[in-house]
Formats: structure tokens, sequence, C-alpha cells
């Protein structure tokens, strides 16, 4: 099974053009020219993936630092829920057997 590869790894940049008939001949300048043009592209997609990078690892932490800030609330919140079902509870307890003896009953 052979598969067109062209579709699985696109070309970024225009595909230089096929001379079946003649060689690639390229002088020492072209060459150096062609190389110059390749490492600046190379260096341009460097520097917008280091920037993609940093603004990824800032979002990161930004999203670390609103889960601890979630937890410690759920955390107190939970906390508060136990004080107050435990201070309930007490007061129930306390109300039915208090009621009776308060009355003199």
């Amino acid at each position: 099974m052979i598969r067109d590869l062209s579709k699985m790894y696109p070309q970024t940049r225009h595909p230089a053009p096929h001379q079946p008939a003649q060689p690639f001949k390229f002088t020492i300048s072209e060459s150096c020219d062609r190389i110059k043009e390749e490492f600046q592209f190379l260096q341009a997609q460097y520097h917008s993936l280091k920037l993609e990078c940093e603004k990824l690892a800032s979002e990161k932490t930004e999203m670390q630092r609103h889960y601890v800030m979630y937890y410690e609330m759920s955390y107190g919140l939970n906390i508060e829920m136990h004080k107050q079902d435990f201070d309930i509870r007490n007061h129930l307890s306390t109300s039915r057997t208090g009621s009776y003896t308060a009355k003199g009953f």
C-alpha cells in the first residue's frame, strides 16, 4: 500500500521546480543564500514556538494558582459545613432533652 506522503507531511515552503532533463547546479553563492534563507526560516519558527511555549507555561502557572485557591476555598467550606452540622446536631439533641427538664416535666 503506497501512501501519498505529500498529504501526510505537507511542505511549508514552495517546492523547487523539477527539471528531470538537467541536474541541479548551484553556485556556492546560491547555496549559501539558500542555507541562509533556511536558517532564517528555522529561527523564525523557533522564535514562534518559544513564544507559544512561554505563553503555555504562564497559563499553566495561572491554572495551578487557581486550582490551589479553589482547593483552599473548598476545604474551608467543607470544614465550616461540618462545624455547623455538629453545632446543629448538638443543639437539637440538647433542646430535645433539655426542653422537658426546663419545663419541669
